[in-house]
């Protein structure tokens, strides 16, 4: 799942030495990209307390997925069509409804919030 890579808690190791070089380079990628964003945080107050001595920027890593995951979510699904649907019943809340508009809540909240289940469970 994309919130898991991205946080850098993907639990699939991959099937053969070549899936497991390229998580790998992803995760190098990632760490990189997440430096950049550390660097430009320094001066934010509070921020450097924060994220202070975490080489792999995993809190980082959280709060730029819970700010973010909307948006990637929209990004993800911007050409879905009309009728696209999300392959089960997430929207609503105790009474769970279809994405039935581009893959997205009728309220266009993001339609599943499986990323904070463990992976293993679900």
């Amino acid at each position: 799942d994309i919130g898991d890579i991205i946080r850098g808690k993907d639990l699939f190791i991959g099937y053969n030495e070549k899936d497991r070089k390229e998580k790998q380079k992803l995760q190098q990628n990632l760490k990189k990209i997440f430096k950049k964003i550390h660097e430009g945080l320094t001066t934010t107050i509070g921020a450097e307390a924060r994220y202070k001595g975490d080489e792999n920027y995993f809190q980082l890593r959280e709060d730029w997925w819970e700010a973010n995951r909307k948006e990637v979510w929209k990004a993800i699904t911007c050409h879905a069509g009309q009728s696209a649907q999300y392959f089960r019943h997430t929207c609503g809340g105790e009474k769970r409804t279809e994405t039935n508009h581009d893959c997205q809540c009728a309220n266009t909240d993001v339609p599943t919030y499986f990323d904070y289940v463990p992976q293993y469970m679900r």
